[in-house]
């Protein structure tokens, strides 16, 4: 049901160190950040031959980043993105395999422009894992 592996998503304090780390020391194509009110985070894309990294930033103070940072202050990997091609078939079949939804369990549109849903890290051997229709 899953395809590839579409990003690794890494929270981060400093937004801006995280960023010119991976432009300068590793030398990444690092794409300029945009906000996504409706998820509470400022994203910065890094793309890589066979993936990207997605650096999160809270975006308000109601940002469930904000608490992740938090417990992690240093931060560190927030999720990991599976593309699906069928993002409503593939939660009605995890579902009924027992798998919890986030949130209302409809499909919200994330940073890509395509619809994504996110799994509960307790049926996923602790991490959180988000579903992103290709």
């Amino acid at each position: 049901m899953i395809g590839r592996l579409n990003h690794v998503a890494i929270a981060v304090p400093d937004l801006e160190a995280a960023t010119e780390q991976y432009r300068t020391t590793l030398g990444a194509n690092v794409r300029p950040p945009q906000d996504e009110p409706d998820h509470g985070v400022t994203v910065v894309f890094i793309d890589l031959p066979n993936t990207k990294i997605e650096l999160l930033y809270p975006l308000g103070e109601n940002s469930p980043i904000a608490g992740f940072l938090e417990k992690n202050p240093s931060g560190g990997i927030h999720h990991i993105c599976y593309e699906v091609e069928d993002i409503l078939a593939a939660r009605d079949r995890l579902k009924a395999a027992g798998a919890r939804v986030l949130g209302t369990g409809e499909p919200k549109i994330g940073a890509h422009g395509k619809p994504v849903l996110f799994l509960h890290p307790k049926d996923f051997n602790g991490c959180l894992v988000e579903l992103e229709q290709i």
